[in-house]
């Protein structure tokens, strides 16, 4: 008792460090997941977000290696699968014992249901997402998982405003940003058959710059936004809209 009072002691003062202040009920809850599923916060096997604590991935692998978890087994759903879009589904089945039939999760992952972030690891996510349900329901764990969660997280916590913020262009973003984003355009021009060229040519005028790749990662991010929803809603009018781009509509305009 004298060990696990010590570990959950551990625990409280590290997620309060971590997350600032934490409310009674979070406390509480958090008190409640240590002691009942031995999860770890220095290990990040729980985060903080909103007022509520998500288990990870990594915390439930952890559950499940320390209840001797039998094996893992995921399948992709080709039928429900389009590579195109970008779009993934996962069976998985987790066995808690040799003789277990197995309980079973699925996730699924598109560019409308996961963080930026991860665009162009759709399928990677959707596997997570499918063997994070297959485990909490093998064992029990009621809490979502951050992996699950179709948006990108902000860590409830001290204000960190002040903070440097990681550059919008430059090798950073480019590596993390606008390569990703650039991704899921090519994706939807292929999608609706457009022509790459005018998008380009639309996507710098709609940018403001001289060249898309001028562009800083919030822009190109805006404009995808907007472009896929009015490829979604009016292809035609986005079609007009694109045609305008066409040299030989620049000459008669000169």
């Amino acid at each position: 008792m004298k060990k696990q009072d010590k570990a959950l002691r551990v625990n409280i003062n590290l997620a309060k460090a971590t997350w600032g202040h934490l409310p009674k009920t979070a406390r509480k809850g958090l008190e409640e997941l240590i002691s009942g599923y031995s999860l770890s916060v220095a290990l990040g096997d729980v985060q903080y977000f909103d007022g509520r604590w998500y288990v990870t991935h990594a915390g439930l692998l952890r559950f499940a290696n320390r209840n001797r978890c039998s094996g893992i087994r995921v399948l992709r759903m080709k039928e429900l699968c389009e590579p195109a879009g970008n779009r993934w589904v996962f069976r998985a089945t987790v066995y808690t014992s040799p003789g277990s039939k197995g309980f079973v999760g699925y996730g699924d992952a598109d560019p409308s249901n996961v963080s930026s972030l991860v665009h162009g690891a759709e399928m990677r996510v959707a596997e997570t997402r499918a063997v994070n349900r297959a485990l909490r329901k093998a064992y029990g764990i009621g809490l979502c998982s951050v992996e699950e969660l179709g948006w990108s997280p902000r860590p409830s916590g001290p204000d960190r405003s002040n903070q440097a913020t990681p550059p919008t262009n430059g090798n950073s973003g480019h590596h993390y940003g606008q390569p990703r984003l650039r991704d899921q355009l090519c994706l939807l021009i292929r999608k609706h058959k457009l022509d790459a060229g005018l998008v380009k040519a639309y996507a710098a005028d709609y940018c403001g710059t001289p060249a898309l790749r001028d562009a800083s990662k919030a822009q190109i991010e805006s404009f995808v936004t907007h472009f896929a929803d009015w490829a979604a809603r009016d292809r035609d009018g986005l079609l007009c809209k694109l045609n305008s781009y066409s040299p030989a509509k620049e000459e008669v305009r000169a």
